[in-house]
């Protein structure tokens, strides 16, 4: 959730002209939308846009944070890459799920950022871009392809990619409205042998780049939702699906941490000492978290072809090793 309260030199303009200036790349179309289902509020109040803003006037928008980003002016002056096309290496075609004219899918790899965090930084962002280039993909001059949905640093798995204002503008709307499905595989501590529809509250604290969650509604917090299903279990570790109902940063890690299962690997929200164990025995460095399937819904629009279309990357080989070893032997399910 973002929230932005109108400043005196603001005041008097439109409600829908204030979120157009915000959020130039949604489309006013896709604000008056928001508006009316109330993902976006004027003082906590559904709005239909022609309000005029007064000072203190607050603005709530309830879109995930790669969604807002994406909409955004910051994402335009981000996309814009630090260094000439032909020094950045483009996208590995083996990781390429999915291509076709608006829309491709990537497998992104571990430590990869999804979006550069830095100006010096290359990401799928830039690799996609030089890609493009590349390939000679045909684009057009109303919106810069982007990534559409972003995964941390050392979480592998499918990134959404838009090639063109149409495929930009379906995908982002998919993701701000959480129709698409998106799930997840993970190894994590601890036997895990039901389903688990897990409920929270979860706040980011900006400065430390970690989040903190709670059972019950806090102070800044986020209403998260993940739902567990178990595929494998032993005593030691569980191969869980997770779908992400919620999209909040990184929501999976800390959920599963507070609920008492983290994630092999994971040095931010999980065990030291599971970890360490797992380094001495596979090398491994990072959380086993792989985004595998997305599912998309009946689109309405020019990609109706799409519709109900479900997409899967392969695992990483070092996951897919300790998920052999691991379950060599007992092993429910």
């Amino acid at each position: 959730m973002k929230e932005f309260t109108v400043s005196a030199a603001e005041s008097g303009q439109k409600c829908i002209k204030y979120c157009e200036k915000l959020l130039p790349n949604a489309g006013t179309g896709f604000l008056y939308k928001m508006l009316r289902k109330k993902n976006i509020t004027l003082n906590g109040k559904k709005a239909d846009g022609t309000e005029r803003l007064g000072t203190g006037d607050v603005l709530r928008f309830f879109f995930s944070d790669d969604t807002f980003l994406l909409f955004s002016k910051e994402e335009c002056r981000k996309n814009v890459p630090a260094k000439p096309m032909a020094d950045i290496p483009v996208l590995d075609s083996d990781q390429i799920i999915y291509e076709d004219e608006h829309i491709l899918l990537y497998n992104k790899p571990v430590s990869v950022l999804s979006q550069k965090a830095k100006p010096e930084d290359i990401s799928v962002n830039e690799m996609f871009l030089a890609y493009l280039q590349k390939t000679k993909a045909k684009t057009d001059a109303i919106s810069r392809p982007s990534v559409c949905n972003r995964l941390d640093r050392n979480t592998s798995g499918l990134i959404l990619c838009g090639k063109t204002y149409l495929g930009l503008r379906v995908m982002n709307t998919m993701l701000a409205e959480r129709s698409v499905g998106k799930y997840y595989h993970c190894l994590v501590a601890g036997r895990i042998n039901k389903p688990i529809l897990l409920k929270g509250y979860l706040k980011k604290d900006e400065k430390t780049n970690k989040v903190t969650v709670r059972q019950e509604m806090f102070d800044g917090a986020s209403y998260i939702e993940t739902e567990i299903t178990p595929l494998k279990c032993s005593d030691a570790v569980s191969l869980l699906e997770v779908h992400l109902i919620t999209g909040k940063t990184h929501q999976i890690r800390s959920h599963l941490a507070y609920l008492g299962h983290p994630i092999l690997g994971d040095h931010k929200y999980g065990n030291p000492g599971i970890n360490e164990q797992y380094r001495r025995k596979y090398g491994l460095k990072h959380q086993l978290l792989h985004a595998y399937r997305l599912e998309f819904p009946d689109l309405e629009t020019e990609l109706t072809y799409l519709s109900r279309k479900q997409f899967v990357a392969q695992k990483p080989a070092l996951f897919s090793r300790i998920e052999k070893e691991e379950f060599r032997g007992n092993v429910e399910f």
